[in-house]
């Protein structure tokens, strides 16, 4: 007999109204170190589902450890929580926006996105995060307001007011 896998300390829960097992098998193929660690049936009825519905899914996104929990409508998810997902390339922030926004998800500003299920997303190339923190403030300035114009982040555009020119 083999041992359990460890079990994270702390995760984050993350109310969903019965997709917790979509979603994560969603995040999962989307997300590099991403993956679905155990799913729990409920022993009993409980107020939003019956005895031998999904109750709880642990998985992991990105390496943060999560668990799903499918506990109804009461409390959708809101901008209030958010994954920050830091990319390298236009490739990359493309592949990830375009899995959200176009698997019944939606766009929002600023790098930000819905999944279908309501969590938001922040899509962040790192060439963002070093504009906005650049030592040169008028440049980093610069990339802000082009940042602000943007829903899904143009790493050539903010490169461009980075560096006083236009893309």
């Amino acid at each position: 007999m083999t041992a359990p896998a460890p079990r994270a300390k702390n995760r984050i829960c993350l109310w969903y109204d019965g997709a917790a097992q979509e979603a994560a098998n969603f995040y999962a193929g989307v997300f590099p170190d991403t993956f679905v660690t155990a799913v729990t049936r409920s022993p009993a009825d409980y107020p939003d589902g019956k005895a031998g519905d999904v109750l709880t899914v642990e998985f992991s996104v990105m390496g943060i450890a999560c668990l799903g929990l499918n506990g109804g409508p009461a409390f959708p998810h809101s901008e209030a929580f958010s994954f920050q997902v830091e990319t390298e390339t236009q490739e990359e922030t493309d592949r990830y926006w375009n899995a959200i926004v176009g698997n019944g998800g939606a766009e929002s500003k600023c790098g930000w996105c819905k999944d279908k299920w309501g969590l938001s997303w922040q899509i962040t190339p790192r060439a963002l995060s070093d504009a906005l923190t650049n030592p040169d403030r008028a440049a980093s300035k610069r990339a802000m307001e082009a940042m602000m114009t943007m829903r899904k982040i143009d790493i050539a555009a903010i490169e461009a007011a980075l560096a006083g020119t236009s893309a």
